[in-house]
């Protein structure tokens, strides 16, 4: 639905921008065709799966005393997992074990990690096609590669305004949730756990 109102709003903003420049507008199925949409959707999810691919991979080796967000430092490890392999209700990767055990344990960080690079694929591809109708209709010069559009200052300046906030508000709960709580909030610590409590329970 969000998607929806976005390629709208951004429909129109594109014919708003072509009737100043005094160039003709396009219809809205052509817009869905452009880097202008492409860009833009794919610059905000590469943001949100980089997000959540690094809070994944680094709550898994740092803790944050008082945290909710943190593991437990004093609490307890997985177990074995080879100790399941008999279980009859393990996964299917826990009982055959080897390479697909190995991914299986993984497999959180790289269903958000492959949507990141691919999300940065997309991000380049709308980019540069973007970049180019711009060249395009402002007579500034020959249009570039993707390789060349990755190079430039555009692309990391996208890149990276949307990367500082991700960061900040996963950082920003992260220290919240020492001091802070709310009731039935599974994000946070129980009202009358002390602030040096770390972990959710």
């Amino acid at each position: 639905m969000l998607l929806v109102a976005q390629s709208l709003t951004g429909w129109t903003e594109r014919n708003n921008d072509n009737r100043t420049h005094r160039e003709p507008t396009i219809g809205y199925l052509e817009y869905l065709t452009t880097g202008h949409f492409s860009e833009t959707t794919f610059e905000n999810w590469e943001s949100e799966f980089l997000q959540m691919a690094a809070y994944v991979a680094l709550t898994a080796f740092l803790v944050q005393k008082g945290s909710a967000e943190s593991k437990d430092p004093s609490g307890e490890e997985d177990d074995d997992v080879a100790q399941h392999r008999d279980d009859p209700d393990a996964p299917w990767p826990v009982r055959r074990g080897g390479l697909s055990l190995k991914l299986y344990e993984n497999s959180l960080f790289i269903v958000f990690a492959a949507p990141f690079l691919l999300s940065m694929l997309g991000h380049a591809l709308g980019g540069t096609a973007e970049f180019n109708a711009e060249l395009a209709a402002h007579g500034g010069g020959p249009a570039i590669s993707v390789v060349e559009f990755v190079r430039t200052s555009t692309f990391w300046y996208q890149s990276f305004q949307n990367w500082q906030s991700e960061f900040l508000a996963v950082g920003s709960i992260v220290v919240l949730t020492i001091f802070l709580r709310q009731r039935g909030s599974p994000e946070s610590k129980p009202v009358h756990a002390p602030h040096a409590q770390t972990g959710s329970q």
